[in-house]
């Protein structure tokens, strides 16, 4: 597992990890690398994570990257599988040491203010799969760890589109029970006042959906009503990756989404990591009592057949 890269300035708090999820062509990558030039502008270089084994370059510099540890078309070859499941292969390979990439960024993290690890493009493989639970979960167990999805706003135009990319985020949201921030990226193409709009106005949605013809109008008329609480909580920002715009916002945004971790969700997890901690105790003790007691019926009929043969 290769690391390298230079540390930035010395910090007391712990870096904030931000996981980075988006829909293939969504400007995942593109994002990464933008933000990355970003925060070396202002002297503060993060700690970069590539999580994507079947990338063919990556157009930054990446402190640990998953390709060192595991060759994604051996896994292909030696398991006979195609692309999709050679990537969650591959994940779940990388996850077996997933100890090791925590114990680096223990070491770095007073070095660092930002952590960011680049998922793959198939975003299903890593956010529903065991491996992307595990590497989530040891993050957020560890530090601050924000997520950041990606969404193309270029193709989010048809308030169709716009609902299942919403409701996608929504259930990441309540899967990885962390804190959310929407990019919407390439605002340099299409501004994303009118998704803001949908968000906060139902009948400007309402609207929009008048246009639609197909049976799936009124399941994304019902599903934003439903929507509603979760946009109302929700943080989201316009970005675009290609000229830099909006990223001082999504700053901002990550600021606050960090702070909501130590108030809100940090304490959560501990709570849920005690509970977790006391019933492997209680199993563990179980098992012992049950060994005990099988122990001391042994030694009673043993005890009991030798006295027997005498």
């Amino acid at each position: 597992m290769a690391e390298g890269g230079g540390a930035g300035d010395s910090a007391s708090k712990t870096a904030t990890c931000v996981i980075v999820l988006g829909m293939a062509g969504s400007g995942k990558t593109t994002f990464i690398q933008r933000l990355n030039c970003f925060l070396h502008a202002k002297k503060k270089p993060p700690y970069l994570v590539n999580l994507d084994p079947a990338v063919n370059e990556v157009p930054y510099p990446v402190n640990i990257d998953i390709r060192d540890t595991v060759k994604y078309k051996d896994v292909m070859k030696e398991y006979g599988l195609g692309p999709n499941g050679a990537i969650v292969t591959s994940l779940n390979l990388f996850a077996t040491r997933f100890d090791q990439v925590l114990q680096l960024l223990e070491k770095r993290s007073s070095e660092h203010e930002l952590v960011i690890m680049d998922t793959p493009g198939q975003i299903e493989v890593f956010t529903w799969s065991a491996s992307g639970a595990i590497i989530t979960e040891s993050l957020a167990a560890q530090m601050p760890t924000v997520i950041v999805y990606i969404m193309d706003i270029q193709r989010s135009t048809s308030p169709v589109t716009f609902m299942s990319n919403m409701l996608y985020a929504c259930s990441i949201l309540y899967k990885t029970k962390l804190p959310f921030i929407i990019v919407m990226n390439k605002i340099d193409i299409v501004h994303h006042q009118f998704a803001q709009d949908w968000m906060t106005d139902f009948t400007v949605f309402e609207e929009a959906l008048r246009h639609e013809k197909s049976y799936i109008s009124n399941l994304s008329r019902s599903m934003s009503l439903v929507l509603d609480e979760f946009y109302e909580h929700i943080k989201t920002v316009g970005v675009s990756a290609l000229e830099g715009t909006g990223l001082e916002q999504f700053m901002t945004e990550l600021a606050n989404a960090t702070s909501e971790y130590e108030t809100e969700y940090k304490p959560e997890i501990d709570r849920l990591r005690l509970a977790k901690s006391d019933a492997e105790k209680k199993r563990q003790q179980v098992e012992l009592e049950k060994f005990e007691n099988d122990y001391k019926k042994s030694s009673v009929k043993n005890i009991n057949e030798r006295s027997m043969e005498t």
